[in-house]
This record gives C-alpha cells, structure tokens and sequence, in this order.
C-alpha cells in the first residue's frame, strides 16, 4: 500500500499529466479530453481533503498547493471546454501561421495550400524555435522531476514535428529510462548517463550519453 507521500507525488505528477493531455486535446493532439485522470485526481483530493487531521503539517502544506494548483487548472479548462462548445476557440499558431494567410490572400482559391501542407509549414516554423533538452540522471527511478521534466521535453517535441504520440505514457516512458540508464551503466561502468532530446532531420531524437 502507498504511503502518503507517495501518493502526493503521485497526486503531482497527474496534475502535470492532467494539463500536458489537455493541452494536447485543445491543440488537436487527441480526440477526447482526459477525463480517466481527471477523475483519478478527483478521488485522491476527496480521500485527502476529507482525512486531513492524518496529515503532518509538510503533507498538508502540500497537499493545500496541489489541490490549489489543480482548482486553477480546472478553472482553465472548464473555460476552454465551454470555449469550444460554443465555436469561440481562437487557434494561435505564430508567424507560421501568419505567413500561410498571407499566401492565401495573395492567390486565388484553386491554389491555396491544403492543410498538411500548411501543418508542414507550420512544424517547421516550429523546428526553428527547438533547443535541445537534456538532464543527467544516476537513479532515475528516484529522480521522478527529471524524467518527469524529460518526458514532457520529449513529448511536446514530437507535437511539434507532428510525430505520432497516441502510444506514447508516462509509465511506458519511464520505465524505459529506468532500464536503459542501468543498462548503461552496467555496460560501460559509469553512475551518470544524460539524455538529450533534439529535432534531427525533422524528427526527434533520444539519445543517452554515458558520462564520464
């Protein structure tokens, strides 16, 4: 059975799930909005803000942050959600998208872009504006922020280049760091191994780099 602190973190990272997967829904990314999390926080902040006298003074600190954070985010998306419904959605896509009007407007119907081609400008535009990310981990399955900070790095990479992401979770993610940062380290004798996530060619790249 999980201890308190651990289901806070727990509790933590479904929060910052919660709002990389409506983002991705917002921005066309998925179909549906993530409601199985959504509704998995819900019962963690219930138990929680019901059995609060079993929470030390640093637990329930943070616990009144999370459920604080949560209550904004969901005001956003109620709000965004109410948005769609209605039609008022406003897409900004940047110069991007800015430059492909501007194409439109000077020609005429019969050869204005299709829309991968313009979803193609608009990845590349994106492209530009990518930096490498990396961390350095050593115990990764201790280190939940960086991974955490890692697969969010690796994730809105790949929206950016339009990449496939329906099979792409947390978990499944992270217990392939898991593996492969021991694998290396049994491999060429090492305790650091730091991943860098980078656009090459128009596609992203993981790689793990041994460090001496």
């Amino acid at each position: 059975m999980a201890t308190i602190d651990e289901e806070l973190a727990q509790l933590e990272r479904d929060i910052r799930q919660l709002k990389i997967e409506y983002d991705m829904y917002f921005g066309g990314g998925r179909k549906r909005p993530p409601t199985e999390i959504e509704w998995r926080i819900d019962l963690i902040i219930r138990r929680y803000a019901e059995r609060g006298g079993d929470l030390k003074f640093n637990q329930r600190f943070r616990f009144g942050n999370l459920s604080q954070t949560y209550a904004k985010y969901k005001d956003i998306f109620r709000k965004r959600l109410a948005q769609r419904e209605e039609g008022k959605v406003q897409r900004h896509f940047g110069a991007a998208a800015k430059e492909i009007e501007a194409q439109r407007a000077k020609n005429p119907p019969a050869v204005t872009q299709t829309a991968e081609s313009a979803r193609m400008v608009m990845a590349a535009g994106s492209l530009k504006d990518h930096h490498p990310f990396s961390i350095i981990c050593s115990e990764p399955e201790k280190e939940g922020e960086k991974v955490d900070k890692l697969y969010e790095a690796f994730l809105q990479a790949k929206l950016k280049t339009g990449e496939e992401t329906s099979k792409l979770t947390r978990s499944g993610f992270n217990d392939f760091v898991c593996k492969k940062t021991k694998d290396l380290q049994i491999q060429k004798n090492c305790r650091d191994v730091e991943y860098v996530v980078e656009v090459v060619d128009g596609q992203v790249k993981l790689k793990a780099l041994v460090k001496s």
